[in-house]
């Protein structure tokens, strides 16, 4: 009877310590984020499952090209995903398709080869302040993102983009692209 008894804790043992370590592992390393939406075509597409890094902005600062999930400014509730496009203290210009990113008086006319389709033309200018962020959709005719609501600030970012994992045939890592 002991035997028994004492295979049973050591099951439960080891249930209790797999949660544990599955809580603790969801609620401060990795997340797991279903797209929903048009927004991140052609990089995102609905349904596409991704692992969000949860850790690395405890450590660093996003850095511009990074994918992000966020929640909402507007409803904390809803999470979104967007790419950065400027950082704290730049200066955004969009302009005829093309964002221009000011940083201390020097221009940088992103090269974005991750955009399938040419932003429509109209303009956009603002300045962000000490931890904000401008982030944008790569389906720029189809995304509401900072164009329309402003900057986000730093405390709604849940995390980095780091792989995608469904569907299987596309599984991959990323990192935030180079710019010219």
């Amino acid at each position: 009877m002991k035997k028994i008894l004492w295979s049973f804790f050591e099951i439960i043992e080891t249930v209790a310590i797999a949660v544990v370590a599955v809580v603790l592992v969801r609620t401060f390393v990795v997340q797991p984020f279903v797209v929903s939406g048009a927004s991140m075509e052609p990089t995102f597409y609905n349904g596409n499952y991704l692992l969000v890094d949860e850790l690395a902005y405890r450590f660093r600062s996003p850095e511009r090209g990074e994918v992000i999930v966020f929640r909402y400014p507007g409803d904390r509730r809803s999470f979104y995903i967007k790419r950065v496009i400027g950082l704290p203290g730049e200066h955004i210009v969009l302009d005829n398709g093309k964002v221009s990113v000011y940083n201390n008086g020097v221009k940088q006319v992103l090269d974005e080869r991750y955009l399938f389709e040419s932003m429509p033309s109209g303009s956009f200018d603002t300045t962000l302040g000490q931890n904000e962020y401008f982030v944008m959709g790569d389906n720029r005719n189809f995304s509401f993102d900072s164009r329309s609501w402003g900057p986000l600030s730093q405390t709604d970012i849940i995390g980095v983009v780091r792989i995608r994992l469904w569907p299987l045939n596309e599984v991959q890592a990323f990192a935030a692209p180079l710019y010219k």
